[in-house]
């Protein structure tokens, strides 16, 4: 997998990829995707996705994601970084929900009042690692 050079791309399986780890200044990019509008901004320090205005998706460091699908309960995508990244997704307030990183599961983890999770992923440059979430 490499970097998302157009920033935001649709796959044919209404999935996005999104994100450029390698950039050294943020880029942003807005666009329409199944009738939703999607901002994404990317740089080498952070990547974020909102949908119609509503935060989505965040990393920091910035990670380039690939095949990301997701709703109220549940996402899946691929994520590549230079080195581990903190990401944040978001979700219903105050709900649990159980997280797999490569097929192994990771625990489950509440939302806050905000409805954000937040956990950590060891990524290896240039390797893909497999996220799965979903309601538990």
């Amino acid at each position: 997998m490499a970097v998302v050079s157009e920033l935001l791309r649709e796959e044919g399986n209404d999935a996005l990829s999104f994100g450029d780890y390698t950039l050294p200044e943020k880029a942003k990019l807005e666009d329409k995707f199944l009738g939703e509008t999607y901002k994404v901004k990317t740089h080498k320090e952070i990547t974020r996705l909102e949908k119609n205005g509503e935060f989505v998706y965040e990393s920091i460091p910035g990670t380039a994601v690939v095949g990301f699908k997701g709703d109220a309960t549940s996402a899946s995508f691929t994520v590549e970084g230079p080195s581990d990244a903190q990401i944040t997704l978001g979700f219903e307030p105050e709900t649990e929900y159980k997280v797999t990183v490569n097929g192994k599961e990771a625990g489950v983890i509440k939302t806050n009042l905000g409805g954000k999770l937040s956990f950590g992923v060891e990524l290896d440059a240039g390797k893909e690692t497999k996220v799965e979430v979903e309601k538990a």
